[in-house]
Order: structure tokens, then sequence, then C-alpha cells
């Protein structure tokens, strides 16, 4: 960084110059966070999203959010980045449309089941209620999970949209963790982060604490399954299932079922 100024006053001076040679030093001095942010989407995701391209993707967001950071806003720029790293990262993937055709509409078709039944049962379907939904045995349910799983993260990160369309905010964004809440949510609209929280709130405990531990103690699938003393298959199965059955309340509220 340039010398003889503390970070905050040559924030202060990008806002008001926008010199390169500034901008620039903020580029190297948080490119750490664009490896992490991409090191965590890369988990579950297929071989042929190349890791390299991730970060590629992620320098955008972190340009993106140097340019738009407000310092006056009390949130510290690690933050506010990752958030526009990953938002950054999830809008190539969307692009370039990497999820094969069928597992797109696997995903589809037991985010439909799950918001039928839960529309109908009005609480949470039980694994052997979808499965049978969907004219699977159990076994043959959690293989269909298993290949589905690498779309779970993407479809956390889509976007929810009041009715002024500036107001804005990813279900990833409306996780609050046990010791805080992320300051990003502050700033949108009150009642979309609470129709998404009251979502996450009604997930089984074991679901919800997943989502928790993944998004917001940065535990890798790995790190998930030794605390909660199981596989890191079955962390990624339960993080699917959480994101299908958290996507189909949601699909229901907003129609006005529940």
């Amino acid at each position: 960084m340039p010398e003889q100024k503390t970070e905050e006053e040559l924030w202060q001076q990008y806002r008001k110059t926008r010199d390169p040679a500034i901008r620039e030093a903020f580029i190297k001095q948080y490119a750490p966070l664009v490896k992490y942010a991409a090191g965590k989407v890369a988990v579950g995701m297929p071989q042929n999203v190349e890791f390299d391209d991730l970060v590629g993707f992620g320098v955008f967001g972190l340009i993106d959010a140097i340019d738009k950071y407000d310092p006056e806003k009390n949130v510290k720029f690690k933050t506010y980045a990752v958030t526009r790293i990953r938002g950054a990262i999830f809008d190539e993937l969307r692009q370039i449309d990497w999820v094969p055709r069928s597992v797109r509409q696997k995903t589809r078709e037991i985010e439909a089941a799950i918001s039928t039944l839960e529309a109908q049962l009005g609480r949470t379907a039980t694994d052997q209620e979808v499965a049978k939904a969907l004219g699977l045995d159990e076994a043959e349910y959690f293989k269909v999970i298993q290949k589905v799983s690498g779309t779970s993260i993407i479809s956390l990160n889509e976007l929810w949209y009041s009715s002024d369309e500036n107001d804005k905010v990813s279900i990833v964004d409306s996780i609050e963790s046990p010791s805080s809440l992320n300051p990003d949510v502050m700033v949108v609209n009150e009642e979309i982060r609470r129709v998404i929280v009251e979502a996450i709130n009604e997930l089984p405990d074991k679901e919800k604490k997943i989502l928790v531990l993944y998004y917001y103690e940065d535990l890798t699938l790995k790190d998930i399954g030794r605390v909660l003393e199981v596989t890191e298959s079955r962390v990624s199965q339960l993080h699917t299932k959480a994101i299908a059955h958290l996507r189909a309340k949601l699909t229901n509220i907003r129609k006005g079922i529940v």
C-alpha cells in the first residue's frame, strides 16, 4: 500500500480521486480473498469447472467491490468484497450454463415435489415422502440428491426481489450466524429478509446447522462432517436437501400458499 497513510485514509482518497495506483494497491492487497471465495465455490463442483476460471471470474467481483465500496457504511471491506466476489463467480457460472440439462431437470423435479408436498402437508416433507412423490425408493432418491449436489450452491445465491427492483437479496445473505448478522443483510428490504430467515428457521436442525457452518463459520464439508459425526458425502447430501427444501418453501411463500 502507498506509504504514510492509513487504509481508511486511502479509501477516502480513492473515493474522491479514483487514483489507479490506489486501486491497484487494493487489488494486490485483497487478491487472497478471490482465491478464498473461489475455493469455497469449487467444493462440490464437477471436474469441468476449473478453479483458475473461478478465480478469474472472482477478480471482476473484487474490482467491482473496490469501485463501489463506501467506508462510511461501517461494513468491513473484507465482508463486502467476499459477497461481491462470490456474486461475480456465480453470475459467470450462470452465463456459461455449466450444469447439464438432465441434472437441471432433476433439480427442478425435486424442488417441485417438495413444494407441492409441503404446501399440502403444512410442514417439512420427509425423505420417504419426497422419494415416493418422485416414484423412487429412498436409495434411488439419495443417488439423485448426490448427483445434483453441485447445483445447490448456485441455487442459494439466486436473487430475490421486492416490488422495487433495486431492493434485492440473495438467499445466502439472509442466513444468520448464531453470533452475528451479516452486515450486508442490514441494507436490504426487511420484509424479504424476514421471509427468507423464517423459511431457513423451519428447516430441520441438522440442515439448518450445515448452512450456517458452511456459509458463515467457513467450515468445509469435511470439517462439518467431523462436527456432526457423519461422512463428507452425507454432509453434501444434507446440504443439497436443505437448499431444495429452502427453495421450495420460498416458492410457496411467493405464491402465497403458506
